[in-house]
């Protein structure tokens, strides 16, 4: 496996304080279909969102007025600082192996490889819902799907059609993610354009239901769920057409046009809509659109929300797929990991571990599983800031296409929010997602250890130059 200098890739002279830059291996061929900025776009909107789908228990937590708040301020806090480092470390290293690199760069093999173990299960285990939700609503049609083998197959069925849309190409990826975006968000334009005339703007200022106790760990998770994954797109990095201008942009995009298709619909059904606070659980703009424009608009807002699922399974499975690819690059894990497939360019050893993951997740209870996934992320993240940080101190004079215009000190306080609020949702965990996050953890431990034995033992192929030794 030949390793070549990218063009994209930071140069600068090696000295004392900053020692050289390794180059990124290669394998991607001459001419590679690339992505382009209007893909991409889309790509990073279901990475995060797919629509405003599941942001309803915001208001039944919390209430009209602070659900409404936490979709306008939360961006802020949280959306906004996470693409902003994305969009420097993804254009300083243009690699697959995204938040990968940045922790490698930053303090050494050992984290890189955590890293990528928080982060890779977090999203595997994510996508693990988006077939089961496909299949939830076919079951309201075909109700032989309620249960029992029918069920089992069903789910089977929908993991491998979509494993095999990734298969066939990045690029064809990104474009059908822009067609499931203009059809799952164009009921939402009819159901807020419906719903103008029926707007009454005192109940934007309502807080709640007299007697309805305020669900806060439900409200913040709902938030956090719905405006978190900025940075899964990193691992497509080394697939995008000059990353250096088209990544600032289409995240730029992305968060605008998120945070709107967010807000718009829940401003329209909070002030046209007036039901019990209980009402609002995930799936009540369905509700919302039978009571506003009648059953036709919400049989169309439920297709939209399989076709969201379908968006979000395709988007995360390339990240977490070219995420194996990237790791394998950079000498993480054995080069048998970077295999692509010769008909279609893409990572197909990265797509054969993560669809077998999520099939073996998909037929379990996973709720605590779940939430020890994020609870995982949220690890990854305070590593992700820190190595953001770091990179900063350590290589000043990297060369950066994008960069954060702030000193040092502002850097540390646009990532310190975001990371105190982190803490807060780890703290409010449960103890079985501490064990189970623990217990995850240390084999991540142990795989590195692991890892490092077989090149040691020479068991398997890796690209150790790429590997930094501590």
């Amino acid at each position: 496996m030949e390793v070549v200098q990218s063009n994209d890739s930071p140069k600068h002279e090696p000295s004392s304080s900053m020692p050289q830059q390794l180059p990124l291996t290669n394998t991607t061929p001459q001419n590679p279909k690339k992505l382009t900025l209007l893909p991409l776009i889309f790509l990073i909107y279901f990475e995060v969102a797919g629509g405003p789908y599941g942001e309803e228990p915001a208001v039944r937590a919390a209430g009209p007025l602070l659900a409404l708040l936490g979709f306008l301020i939360f961006p802020f806090i949280w959306s906004i600082p996470e693409a902003l480092v994305t969009a420097e470390l993804s254009t300083a290293y243009p690699g697959n192996g995204g938040f990968v690199i940045w922790a490698q760069q930053a303090f050494g093999p050992f984290w890189g490889s955590l890293m990528g173990t928080w982060k890779f299960l977090s999203v595997v285990i994510n996508i693990a819902a988006f077939p089961i939700l496909c299949v939830d609503y076919l079951e309201k049609i075909f109700s032989v799907l309620e249960s029992g083998r029918p069920r089992y197959l069903a789910i089977f069925a929908s993991n491998v059609v979509l494993a095999f849309i990734n298969y066939i190409g990045l690029t064809i990826v990104g474009y059908v993610a822009v067609i499931l975006a203009i059809i799952s968000i164009s009921p939402f334009v009819l159901l807020t354009l419906i719903s103008i005339p029926k707007i009454q703007p005192r109940r934007w200022v309502s807080l709640g239901q007299k007697g309805v106790k305020k669900d806060w760990n439900l409200y913040f998770n709902t938030l956090f769920w719905n405006l978190n994954f900025w940075d899964n797109v990193s691992t497509l990095a080394g697939e995008v057409e000059t990353p250096h201008k088209t990544f600032p942009v289409a995240l730029l995009v992305s968060v605008i046009f998120t945070c709107l298709s967010y807000l718009i619909p829940l401003f329209a059904v909070v002030g046209s809509v007036a039901v019990d606070q209980g009402r609002w659980g995930t799936g009540f703009h369905a509700e919302a659109a039978q009571i506003v424009a009648g059953k036709w608009l919400k049989v169309w807002l439920e297709v939209g929300a399989v076709l969201s699922a379908v968006g979000l399974f395709q988007a995360q499975l390339s990240s977490s797929s070219y995420q194996i690819l990237g790791m394998a690059e950079i000498g993480v894990l054995p080069k048998l990991f970077a295999y692509r497939s010769k008909r279609f360019n893409t990572p197909l050893a990265g797509i054969l571990v993560s669809t077998g993951i999520v099939l073996a997740v998909s037929y379990m209870d996973f709720t605590v599983i779940i939430s020890a996934a994020n609870f995982l992320y949220s690890l990854g993240m305070l590593l992700e800031f820190a190595s953001f940080v770091w990179l900063r101190r350590k290589f000043p004079e990297l060369k950066r296409p994008f960069e954060v215009p702030m000193g040092l000190p502002g850097l540390v306080v646009m990532c310190l929010i975001p990371s105190g609020f982190l803490v807060f949702v780890m703290t409010i965990a449960t103890k079985i997602v501490y064990l189970v996050s623990g217990v995850m953890t240390l084999a991540g431990i142990g795989w590195y250890f692991l890892m490092k034995f077989c090149r040691s033992k020479q068991l398997l192929r890796f690209n150790s130059n790429q590997f930094q030794e501590e």
